[in-house]
């Protein structure tokens, strides 16, 4: 049975039986894994408190099937790199966000076993945010969202209309074209944007914290709406988790 090294952000866990545990993993090197957890729901387990959702952990894992490695992997060693968990779990806001960027990453990676880096370090950066406090939950959790979209292929146009290129009227939000539009491309779905949203938009895909922190609430609110609406469109269905999220 081939073992495997990798390190990887708990994204969620179910019972399995009366011991074990499923766990859904984003991992470093090897994309989105589901692997059993022996044993964790017994008392005075070690491996239990290391493998619950937000932890950022080492793994050691081996496949149980070789053959087109289907199945179930197990995980047969855990070592904490960091519990965000601890942070997180103790403010409502920080949890809601944090949980629905583990379910945006899920959602995100429809393939088991497809490396995608790029997606397990915005993940990482993103809860450590959270953790530490050092900018809004919300802002946080919007930031991720763009950026996740965009290294799956989705980053919305915001330099100019998506159809057009043009930038020099007034502009509208459309997620089933991708970002902005002009009056001439504009769809019965769009939503009217000012110079203030695409500018935290912009911002928060490109990680330009100064700027985006000092958004004012109610841009940040407008924008968060556009992010959730083109989360939604891409994903072709909501969020559960992003529903319980606390408005910016």
């Amino acid at each position: 049975m081939p073992v495997y090294r990798d390190e990887a952000v708990v994204l969620r866990t179910q019972k399995l039986g009366e011991a074990d545990r499923i766990v859904t993993l984003l991992t470093k090197r090897n994309g989105r894994v589901r692997a059993v957890a022996k044993g964790v729901r017994r008392t005075g387990s070690r491996l239990g408190a290391r493998v619950e959702p937000f932890s950022h952990v080492d793994l050691m894992l081996y496949t149980a099937t070789v053959e087109a490695k289907r199945g179930l992997d197990t995980v047969t060693q855990a070592e904490t790199i960091t519990p965000y968990g601890k942070q997180i779990a103790v403010d409502y806001t920080r949890y809601t966000a944090g949980t629905a960027m583990l379910e945006t990453a899920e959602r995100l990676t429809a393939e088991e076993r497809e490396p995608t880096i790029r997606l397990f370090l915005l993940l990482v950066g993103g809860l450590r945010a959270l953790a530490t406090g050092e900018h809004t939950p919300r802002l946080v959790l919007d930031a991720f969202i763009l950026r996740a979209l965009a290294c799956s292929g989705y980053e919305p146009t915001l330099s100019g209309c998506s159809r057009c290129d043009d930038s020099s009227g007034r502009l509208w939000f459309a997620p089933p074209a991708g970002g902005l539009v002009c009056a001439q491309h504009r769809l019965p779905q769009s939503a009217a944007v000012t110079a203030e949203s695409v500018g935290l938009l912009v911002a928060l895909l490109s990680g330009d914290w100064a700027v985006a922190d000092a958004a004012d609430d109610r841009v940040q609110r407008d924008v968060s709406g556009l992010v959730a609406a083109y989360l939604q469109w891409q994903l072709e269905q909501g969020l559960r988790s992003l529903r319980l999220v606390e408005p910016a």
